[in-house]
């Protein structure tokens, strides 16, 4: 199956309130599971009392209940493009100053809650609008020169596909269609005035 970036749209008074209580991502990323949530709200409550027996501040109980609206909840992934893309924004595997990074890095982490591959990050509506407004700057052209084979290998781009015959499986291409929709993605959601919340599954 491999590693896949997802999204999903938040306001920002629910991307404070996931970050206030992180169990809550799973009502966000997995709606459909509540099973998940409820694992994550019992390992909090363990905490909580491990914290009681260390004399810390357990965390505060919070409504299970998340309430979006129409424009929250909205959802979309890159597949395994994550890594490619994020090198043709930044020329890097792992660097860049936001909001060239945004994929990989800026916004704030949920909590210790690991969703597939770590926590969840959530990037309000104005860093969203900044991630947005930078990627609007590449045009594919501009994109499809940045791309480099040889260098995405050496680097360890993941999937490592990278250096295919395009007439047999077009990684470019792969990586342009997923950039588009990405775009797409970000612009319906700063159009909703929503943040997003990302994370590797």
């Amino acid at each position: 199956m491999g590693m896949s970036l997802s999204f999903v749209t938040l306001s920002d008074e629910n991307i404070n309130r996931v970050l206030e209580d992180p169990p809550l991502v799973w009502q966000v990323i997995a709606p459909e599971e509540p099973g998940l949530y409820e694992a994550a709200r019992a390992e909090q409550s363990k905490s909580g009392v491990l914290s009681k027996l260390f004399r810390r501040a357990a965390p505060a109980e919070r409504s299970p209940d998340l309430e979006m609206s129409s424009a929250e909840g909205i959802a979309t992934d890159i597949d395994k493009a994550w890594h490619g893309i994020h090198y043709l924004l930044t020329g890097t595997e792992e660097e860049g100053e936001y909001p060239r990074s945004f994929l990989l890095a800026g916004g704030r982490l949920v909590g210790d809650v690991d969703v597939g591959y770590g926590p969840a990050r959530v990037l309000s509506s104005k860093e969203t609008r900044e991630a947005r407004d930078f990627l609007n700057t590449l045009a594919d052209a501009e994109l499809r020169r940045r791309f480099n084979p040889a260098d995405m290998l050496a680097r360890k781009i993941y999937p490592e596909i990278w250096d295919r015959d395009p007439a047999a499986d077009d990684t470019l291409g792969y990586l342009i269609e997923h950039v588009r929709t990405l775009r797409g993605f970000l612009n319906q959601t700063v159009d909703n005035g929503c943040g997003i919340v990302v994370y590797l599954s």
